[in-house]
């Protein structure tokens, strides 16, 4: 039988985090410790939270994200897992965050300056300033018009160049286009 481990109410509260997806067999046995109004359930463990929801990202006060399964799965309800170390405080006033870009995959996303990983070489940035710069790299990956007034041999080779400054210095899009 599973013991029954509670966190504080308060503890998800402004708080950043990444669940990995996992399958239903992760939960089965698990008693749902909680249900939202708008229909996740929680499932709480003395190592951490699986999470069952059709939506993720923003929610409410928080930022929680999920990496889906690779081959992802079909399922409309998605079953997250994250340990309690992994949730870490977020607010809109601190630089909190740093830019990631997967530059073959043409993807764009921030994570937390708490991350394990994080090596001190992106600048950290708040929440406005960091939603601000994914959105001007993500239109430098999908978009071709902004190259017209360059001289170039190899538009990737450009991005990629652009999408570096724009994640490892504070300098502005329009400095940066000036620069080159």
């Amino acid at each position: 039988m599973q013991k029954n481990f509670r966190p504080s109410p308060n503890s998800f509260k402004n708080t950043f985090c990444i669940f990995n997806e996992v399958l239903i067999d992760e939960i089965n046995g698990l008693k749902i410790q909680f249900e939202s109004k708008a229909g996740s359930a929680y499932y709480y463990t003395e190592e951490g939270m699986y999470r069952q929801s059709n939506h993720w990202g923003r929610l409410a006060n928080s930022k929680w994200r999920l990496i889906a399964l690779d081959p992802e799965t079909d399922f409309k309800y998605k079953i997250g897992f994250a340990k309690w170390t992994s949730f870490f405080p977020d607010n809109n006033e601190d630089r909190l965050y740093y830019i990631e870009a997967d530059l073959l995959n043409n993807t764009v996303t921030y994570q937390h300056k708490n991350n394990p990983a994080y090596d001190n070489k992106a600048i950290l940035r708040t929440t406005f300033e960091t939603t601000k710069r994914i959105k001007q790299i993500r239109n430098l990956q999908q978009l071709t018009s902004w190259a017209k007034y360059f001289d170039y041999d190899d538009i990737q080779e450009l991005r990629t160049q652009i999408i570096n400054e724009l994640i490892f210095t504070q300098k502005t899009l329009e400095d940066i286009k000036r620069e080159i």
